[in-house]
């Protein structure tokens, strides 16, 4: 074939661009050379990936090409389409930005592993953008399994540390159960239409034999690798302790490629079943509510981060599940706001998460500390960051102006609408969800933020800290634009999906734009500038005075007290313990408190606080045990006497001799 200028082709090369872009670190003998050099090749593999898209959507016409292989599984197709371009938007633009980000956060020369780490995040955003590209089941399998193999190499990079690698162990163990039942899906997939090649948008029917055990497959084999509950227990460790730039990749971006496994695959079907729609409500409704619950109670800078995304999972299932619901009460109105609110918060999520964990890393590295509690007033020492992070926190709880509204604002329209026209409207039930989320979403922030950039140093490496170099800083300023972008111009937003709508829902352009029309964009646009455009103007008013005027430099007021001290501040644990303690099932606390007493005088005591993860260490982890416990026993057959394991064979063969007989 021919090479030609079109979409599919420029994105196969920015695929083969960013496999090669850790080669540079390896070969050169200059390391910090060789890093520039591949961030250098990874900066144009996402500009070249994103003028695909923009010559996607302008209506260049995308071919689908054909790998000639010798393998037994059909033609190996790739092609690209609008709901392919939905998920490698953010992927390109993210990759550029932790690709800058990693100059600084991660220097060669001076971070053990520098070199390894560019080849494996170089590996693994190719693997991303070729899993949305396949059009065979191997060969996305194949994809599948490189993004979560160079997945473990990079965030058990660090791997000295026991924490490192048990969460390694755990993340392997949950990546290929998942797997298993992927190949259980594209197995039975062959069965059915007797080939690995996917089938076209909408043309298989649900009755078609195995049809409710490949779609529970995907749920679980898709579902464990976005991390929704209750399989999202390798997630807050994994994120955790990876790299900052590529926690901000696997947050924003790979957790989305278990989404897109789920979206491609129903769509695969004429109409799914109903009991699907609910299913998948209810599991955004559950890991939306579980996911902030876990992330009030965290200590832990990057936990916290890492478990709100799967709130964010969560609020993407909710508007895939009304959608579905919608689809199936035949209600265009539903599907459309279900579709548009779960496609824009995958764009959005993709930005302000990143940008937050990018912001994360920032702070760990102008600290050396990851623990909240031990940070405080940073505002004053990493002024640049402090601004950052700020308008990625608003984002993420979901105000106003920023961009993580507007996704949120279709799902509740499409709920309200429901619950005023449907005669039993039950998807409207979710707005209360909604509504409970974003309210522990922004307590869950106020806290993060406030105890980690305000007030006065809880400890050394707070009051030492330092502002992130200018690449960190850079990269961070790029996602930030984007969500203020999103934030001031909804419409664009909506532009960006309603293809993939349209492709999806099976709904025409015109109907998608009518709904669309009736969700107040332009007013809402028109208040998101009038609020930036005032805090600008306030914080230019502000900065003249302050120049105009002498300024008094103290300490924070330590609310009246003679002698204040840094542990008289609130923590981050006693400012959600509120929450915490509501929603204690879900966070499980665990608290050790001193004893005190016995004596008139007592002695030192110290209290502890910590926040267990639920599935895995008070199920999986007890479960595992119990199970090697049990296979001990069975462990004293093999003793190494050879004529004890003959007798073994001959017991065997007399017992099948006489069940035969």
């Amino acid at each position: 074939m021919s090479i030609s200028l079109e979409p599919t082709a420029y994105l196969l090369v920015a695929a083969a661009l960013l496999a090669v872009s850790g080669v540079p670190g390896l070969l050169l003998r200059r390391p910090a050379l060789g890093q520039r050099c591949g961030a250098f090749i990874a900066v144009c593999a996402s500009i070249l990936g994103e003028c695909a898209i923009a010559g996607l959507f302008t209506g260049s016409p995308a071919a689908t090409w054909q790998i000639d292989w010798t393998l037994p599984f059909g033609p190996a197709l790739l092609g690209a389409d609008h709901l392919s371009a939905l998920f490698l938007i953010p992927l390109f633009l993210v990759t550029g930005c932790a690709s800058v980000y990693a100059l600084a956060y991660w220097p060669a020369g001076r971070q053990r592993g520098a070199g390894q780490l560019s080849f494996f995040l170089g590996l693994f955003t190719s693997s991303m953008v070729m899993v949305v590209l396949a059009r065979n089941g191997v060969l996305f399998l194949m994809s599948w399994e490189v993004m979560a193999i160079t997945a473990y190499f990079l965030l058990t990079v660090e791997r000295e540390g026991a924490e490192v690698q048990r969460v390694g162990i755990v993340y392997l163990f949950a990546t290929h159960v998942g797997t298993m039942a992927l190949f259980a899906l594209f197995a039975l997939l062959c069965g059915d239409t007797g080939s690995f090649v996917f089938p076209a948008p909408h043309s298989l029917p649900s009755t078609v034999p195995y049809a409710a055990i490949m779609i529970a497959a995907a749920l679980f084999g898709f579902g464990g690798k976005a991390g929704i509950m209750p399989l999202h227990f390798w997630l807050p460790g994994a994120h955790a302790n990876a790299p900052s730039h590529v926690s901000a990749i696997m947050s924003g971006i790979m957790l989305k490629m278990g989404v897109y496994g789920i979206l491609r695959t129903l769509s695969f079907f004429v109409a799914v079943p109903a009991w699907v729609g609910w299913l998948v409500l209810a599991l955004g409704a559950s890991s939306a509510l579980g996911g902030i619950a876990q992330a009030s109670g965290q200590r832990d800078l990057k936990r916290l981060l890492a478990c709100s995304s799967i709130e964010n999972i969560g609020i993407v299932f909710i508007g895939i599940g009304l959608a579905l619901v919608g689809m199936q009460i035949r209600s265009p109105f539903l599907t459309v706001c279900g579709l548009a609110g779960a496609f824009i918060h995958i764009l959005n999520h993709g930005l302000f998460k990143s940008l937050l964990f990018m912001g994360s890393g920032a702070i760990i590295h102008g600290t050396g500390s990851r623990e909240i509690d031990r940070m405080g007033g940073l505002a004053r020492r990493m002024p640049a960051t402090a601004l950052l992070f700020f308008t990625g926190s608003i984002a993420i709880c979901g105000l106003p102006p920023l961009n993580g509204f507007v996704g949120e604002l279709f799902l509740y329209v499409g709920a309200f609408r429901d619950g005023i026209t449907d005669p039993l409207p039950l998807p409207a039930l979710i707005v209360p969800v909604l509504a409970l989320v974003g309210g522990m979403a922004v307590i869950t922030f106020v806290k993060l933020y406030g105890i980690v950039f305000l007030g006065s140093p809880r400890s050394d490496g707070a009051a030492a800290a330092h502002e992130a170099g200018r690449p960190m800083t850079g990269a961070m300023a790029l996602l930030t634009i984007g969500c203020l972008t999103g934030g001031m111009a909804p419409p664009l937003l909506l532009g960006l999906v309603a293809p993939a709508i349209e492709q999806y829902g099976a709904v025409p352009a015109g109907l998608v734009a009518g709904i669309g029309s009736q969700v107040p964009l332009l007013p809402l646009a028109a208040v998101n500038v009038t609020l930036v455009s005032t805090a600008l103007a306030v914080a230019w008013w502000y900065r003249v005075r302050l120049q105009r005027s002498p300024r008094a430099v103290g300490a924070t007021w330590g609310c009246g007290y003679l002698a204040p001290t840094t542990r008289m501040q609130y923590t981050g644990s006693s400012f959600s313990e509120l929450a915490v303690n509501q929603l204690g099932a879900i966070v499980a606390p665990l608290r050790r408190r001193p004893s005190i007493g016995g004596s008139t005088f007592p002695r030192d005591a110290r209290f502890t606080y910590g926040v267990t993860e639920t599935i895995l260490d008070r199920v999986l982890t007890p479960a595992f045990h119990g199970a090697g416990q049990a296979f001990s026993y069975v462990r004293r057959l093999q003793h190494g006497h050879l004529h004890i394991y003959v007798l073994y064979i001959v017991a065997t063969l007399f017992v099948l001799m006489l069940w035969v007989h």
